[in-house]
């Protein structure tokens, strides 16, 4: 179990470009070399995806005794890319330097599905072990015909194949099969290491592309160009309104930038955009082209929010029951009721979202930041009008935005004004639109009641949730003519048990979703741990409150009611990586103007395991909390790099610590008004608490999620710890100093 965070010498990042000179075969052969020679297409020279049932689809190797990998996930900064790369060296036996990743494109990398919802490790682990590991059989069996020896006798060091007790003769991998494909089936059979022969899973080795982004030699999308290309901005009113609304246009004055060399107006519906030979010509036509829009329906406003949302029609599901919910709660000797309220919050990257485009009228190149290029690919060929293997979309890293932000939105801008201009464009958003006309992560009401017995055993837990679901459609398809759409109901976007009361064992439990009608409210998608915030705000303060009122402590309150010896392995870890001392009750107030506290939570997203402890400053007289010190643990089974995971569980703290004093979206009953960094702030660096990220490591079992799922523990942790250090329980976050004061004063604190 490791507590602190690591950082290792940084290697030279290696680039690799797609579209190199590498022959792959998707034909079925018996082995590779024994067949007659077919003509097979250039990697990257056809629409993808390639056949996953194909090892060449996987891994290349090179005649330099190099290999490459082609993943579908993409970097956003969580280090997937370098962990990937230890599970296929592990399996080829090669050293980290022999292998590297290329660009993700659907010309060139399989389809693995949106690199969201911690899927990286998760899903890809397998397939790239499963293909690697393959290949190396293939590879074995072909040294032992150039070795006279069987395939049990043969030992691999760095991709070089020799007899056991001989150092030669040997034959390296990249003399075996040096830039030739396989032409081997992808079974899915062979049989991997065991884990006491790991050499690089479960390491900390350094990440790939970290180097290069601390010196500032790292190519963002922003930094990226295309001959001829023009600049381009979109034009939108200052803040988004009802989502079903969209935005319509009533009047357009084109002359209005025609002192303005080389700008031009481009148009399709209600989509209106600018572009420029120069990037700043872009950015005036874009303020000051005269347009003026219809007035949309009226919203709620931020103040009113909540209230709107309880009092709208919603469509009940129950996510979760078992037992009998009156029973339980005649039988409690305690019971506890709260009420508590989420916001929105949106994505907002330091970098505002960026595109490039080239689209001609029999085919399309488009390098965006979407998570994923194949759902992308689908979104644009249907905005083209283009066949789909005629549209080609290529990864470019841009800021972290860890969520749905407007990636696929700036795509589909560049991909419109480029066929309206009928030349390249490279788009780029104003901070303005980015803030305003994000897809937020949903705003929330939650009502939870739970009841314990005297000795201190959950019996009845009750949760309704309130929220709607998932933008479908993004904004420049929209407002191009593609109707607005939700995304159909799924878990991932209501009540989610593994932060709502599942992690214990609790005999009597409910668990209601009110879905509400996401037309008549802002654009909502996924942000890291969806909704997970504001379930654990909720649930983890009732389950505290409960410890509090039958005097026990609320760490060994919440061990006495898990049966899962995982969620237990984490809250153990949390506590004792905390130092952990026993608390009963919340301590009075004093004159002091400030006072501390400390505070236990449990929570995760969809897989894995998650606690935290947080410790709270709160300045009574001004209402500022401060955070002082967060611990997180998490168990995400097998972590194939600690380095990476302790890196992730910091990222996510940071950003809960975030989420929970400051962020939240405002708006009138008009239109979204946060539209900058004052309107919309964020945790500073001289604000950051310290972190202490735990890894439980447990190589025996699968790989799970690691990048959200510390973060709706640690929401509940910060509410508790408020309530340690004060004795007052909000009800609605972020904690910002006006609250906090109003919640002081209500109780008389």
């Amino acid at each position: 179990m490791s507590r602190t965070a690591r950082l290792p010498a940084l290697p030279r990042r290696e680039f690799l470009k797609a579209g190199g000179a590498l022959l792959v075969g998707f034909q079925l052969q018996p082995a590779f070399g024994t067949s007659p020679a077919r003509k097979t297409p250039e990697r990257g020279s056809v629409a993808g995806p390639p056949d996953p049932k194909q090892i060449d689809t996987w891994l290349a190797i090179h005649a330099d005794n190099t290999a490459t990998l082609y993943i579908g996930f993409v970097e956003l900064g969580q280090g997937s890319t370098t962990a990937l790369l230890q599970v296929a060296a592990e399996e080829l036996d090669l050293d980290m330097e022999q292998i590297r990743t290329a660009t993700v494109d659907t010309n060139v990398t399989p389809n693995q599905g949106g690199t969201y919802s911690s899927a990286a490790i998760q899903r890809g682990r397998p397939q790239v072990a499963l293909a690697a590991a393959e290949a190396r059989g293939a590879l074995l069996e072909r040294a032992a015909q150039r070795l006279g020896s069987s395939v049990e006798q043969l030992q691999v060091n760095k991709g070089r194949v020799s007899v056991l007790g001989h150092e030669r003769p040997s034959v390296s991998y990249g003399e075996l099969v040096g830039e030739k494909p396989f032409g081997l089936a992808f079974s899915g059979t062979a049989k991997l290491k065991s884990i006491d022969r790991y050499r690089l899973v479960g390491k900390p080795i350094a990440r790939r592309d970290m180097a290069a982004k601390v010196t500032a030699r790292h190519s963002y999308i922003q930094h990226l160009r295309l001959p001829r290309m023009l600049h381009g901005r979109v034009v939108r009113p200052r803040g988004q309104a009802a989502y079903g609304a969209g935005a319509k246009i009533l009047s357009l004055e084109e002359s209005s930038i025609a002192h303005i060399a080389g700008a031009r107006v481009l148009r399709r519906g209600d989509f209106l955009g600018v572009v420029a030979p120069r990037e700043w010509d872009a950015v005036r036509a874009a303020q000051q082209l005269k347009v003026s829009w219809e007035q949309p329906p009226k919203l709620p406003g931020s103040d009113s929010l909540h209230e709107a949302m309880q009092a709208d029609k919603s469509q009940e599901q129950v996510a979760l029951e078992r037992g009998n919910l009156a029973s339980g709660f005649t039988g409690a000797a305690r019971s506890v009721v709260a009420k508590c309220y989420g916001p929105y919050q949106a994505h907002v990257p330091f970098a505002p979202n960026c595109a490039l485009a080239d689209v001609r009228d029999d085919a399309a190149l488009v390098i965006c930041s979407s998570q994923d290029v194949y759902n992308a690919r689908r979104s644009l060929a249907g905005l083209l009008n283009l066949p789909l293997e005629k549209v080609r979309v290529q990864y470019g890293e841009g800021a972290g935005t860890f969520g749905h932000s407007c990636y696929d939105d700036a795509a589909q801008a560049a991909a419109l004004l480029s066929q309206l201009a009928q030349a390249p464009v490279r788009l780029q958003f104003m901070r303005w639109d980015e803030h305003g006309w994000d897809t937020y992560g949903p705003a929330h009401v939650g009502e939870v009641r739970a009841a314990a017995t005297a000795d201190g055993r959950l019996c009845a837990y009750e949760y309704h949730g309130w929220q709607h679901g998932w933008s479908l459609v993004d904004t420049s398809a929209q407002l191009s003519g593609v109707a607005a759409a939700e995304w159909p109901p799924s878990p991932v976007q209501g009540v989610n048990p593994l932060a709502a009361g599942g992690m214990y064992d609790i005999p009597n439990i409910k668990l209601v979703n009110h879905r509400l009608p996401g037309l008549n409210y802002l654009r909502g998608a996924w942000l890291r741990s969806p909704l997970d915030l504001s379930f654990c705000f909720a649930s983890e303060q009732v389950i505290d409150q409960l410890a509090r009122d039958l005097r026990m402590d609320p760490y060994q309150f919440r061990r006495i009611n898990i049966k899962d010896e995982r969620w237990r392995g984490v809250l153990d870890a949390v506590a004792s990586g905390a130092g952990w001392a026993t608390r009963t009750s919340a301590p009075r107030m004093n004159d002091a103007g400030v006072v501390r506290g400390r505070g236990i939570g449990l929570g995760t997203h969809l897989v894995s395991y998650g606690a935290a402890v947080a410790d709270v400053e709160v300045n009574v007289r001004s209402g500022v909390v401060r955070i002082t010190h967060l611990y997180g643990a998490i168990d995400a089974g097998a972590v194939v790099n600690p380095g990476n995971v302790e890196s992730q569980i910091t990222g996510q703290l940071v950003q809960t610590a975030s989420r929970l004093l400051k962020e939240e979206v405002t708006f009138d009953e008009a239109r979204v008004t946060s539209l900058d960094w004052a309107s919309y702030p964020i945790l500073r660096f001289e604000e950051c608490p310290d972190i202490t990220p735990i890894v439980v490591q447990r190589l025996d079992q699968r790989s799970t999620g690691a990048g959200e799922e510390t973060m709706a523990a640690a929401a509940g942790a910060i509410a508790n710890a408020f309530f340690d250090a004060t004795g007052v329980r909000m009800t609605r976050y972020p904690l910002t100093p006006s609250r906090v004061l109003a919640a002081l004063a209500e109780r008389g604190r």
